[in-house]
């Protein structure tokens, strides 16, 4: 890290921007998903604002000899919600913060609050970070839509701060009028109650915010001439290969790659697959599915999606599981630079892109010694038999070409 890293941001719930930079890998991101010993779970809900509700709860924790935060995200009457809840509570001992105090102030009420001489601390957002108070497992957000969803997760963060139960209620005035994006944000942070669950929160945020400006009025450039996928995709290609030439740069000129082409390798194999609408209802669900299944890489990648899929839309039909195979399939076409794939009359046939890097001599070895009965043609199209009856889907093409590719030294597996 020393030698490589300028720049280390730690943080719980990446900004849109920030995290769409490091899944089109501009940024190396790295998770910390394991959370501290013995934290529990904290129990989440989302209300109309009753004063039944806020009684219950502050006396429920105070009958644990335990503290809460009360947060109030408006200075001009903090005080006059700080009265209202001494009037609902007698009893609790209140005493309310935000960052227009005095100083010295302020750091009164936070040392007496620490030093549990406050019950109900009735605050503003300022103590949204840093605070790592045992004794406080209960916090009450009033008109909790008006706040973004990586600011409530970081609220919600400042209870449960030890092995005791911890409750968040996230309080609205009338949630039947609640607009789609508030919402969508509290019933997200509702259902993510796992812990160590920040990345995943910090996806849906950008699901519901955007990645950011790139196709506002305030951006420089053509990105709107562009589109955003294609753009995605001519960043990701850019840094890809920018990290190529690193790697190659950085390896003695033996031990150096040679660089491989970007290919979209056409397959003409006979197994036509797709999402059946019944599986998948949902058109966008659908074609992100589609677009993630174009980009596998691997035997893992793909387990891992198959897991995914059948977790979220139940047992996999056979049209899903055979383009998973093709799509794998794909993959070593991708990787090894082949163009194009066909299987006709019991013989398979490829042909690499002009600038892989595929070895002269092997190709003549191997031609020669008629191991897999590999032929290549005027038109540099190689071609091996597979008998029908052996075909069972993309998987054996698989099986049967990943030998033939390490014999003419395509070292990509």
């Amino acid at each position: 890290m020393r030698a490589e890293v300028d720049v280390l941001t730690l943080t719980a719930t990446p900004i849109p921007r920030t995290l769409h930079m490091s899944l089109t890998g501009i940024r190396d991101l790295s998770l910390i998903e394991t959370a501290p010993c013995n934290r529990q779970v904290i129990r989440t809900y989302v209300a109309n604002y009753e004063a039944s509700i806020v009684r219950e709860a502050i006396l429920r924790e105070l009958g644990r000899s335990g503290q809460v935060f009360f947060i109030h995200n408006r200075v001009q009457n903090i005080a006059q919600i700080a009265q209202e809840v001494q009037d609902l509570v007698p009893q609790a001992r209140i005493a309310f913060a935000h960052g227009q105090m005095h100083e010295r102030e302020l750091e009164r009420v936070m040392h007496r609050f620490i030093s549990r001489e406050i019950d109900v601390l009735v605050s503003t957002t300022i103590i949204e970070s840093g605070l790592d108070i045992a004794n406080a497992n209960t916090i009450i957000i009033r008109d909790s839509d008006m706040f973004g969803l990586a600011e409530l997760y970081q609220l919600r963060g400042r209870v449960g701060r030890s092995s005791r139960r911890a409750y968040a209620y996230l309080l609205v005035s009338d949630a039947k009028k609640l607009g789609p994006e508030a919402k969508k944000r509290l019933e997200v942070l509702q259902s993510l109650d796992d812990l160590g669950v920040g990345f995943r929160l910090a996806l849906q945020d950008m699901e519901i915010r955007g990645a950011g400006n790139l196709l506002g009025k305030d951006q420089s450039g053509h990105i709107h001439l562009v589109g955003f996928e294609l753009y995605s995709r001519i960043l990701k290609d850019a840094v890809g290969e920018l990290r190529r030439r690193e790697r190659r740069a950085s390896l003695p000129e033996s031990l150096s790659e040679p660089a491989r082409p970007d290919v979209d390798p056409e397959m003409h194999i006979g197994f036509p697959a797709h999402i059946p609408e019944d599986y998948v209802p949902d058109i966008s669900e659908r074609l992100l599915l589609y677009q993630r299944l174009t980009q596998l890489e691997g035997e893992d990648e793909a387990r891992e999606m198959a897991e995914e899929i059948e977790d979220r839309f139940g047992a996999m039909p056979d049209d899903v599981e055979v383009l998973l195979e093709l799509m794998l399939f794909r993959s070593v076409l991708r990787c090894a630079g082949i163009v194009v794939a066909a299987y006709r009359g019991g013989s398979f046939s490829f042909k690499f892109h002009p600038e892989a890097a595929i070895d002269a001599e092997r190709v003549t070895q191997a031609v020669r010694s008629g191991t897999f009965g590999l032929r290549l043609s005027p038109a540099l199209v190689f071609s091996f038999p597979i008998a029908a009856a052996e075909v069972a889907g993309p998987q054996t093409f698989k099986e049967r070409l990943v030998p033939v590719l390490d014999e003419l030294g395509c070292k990509c597996f």
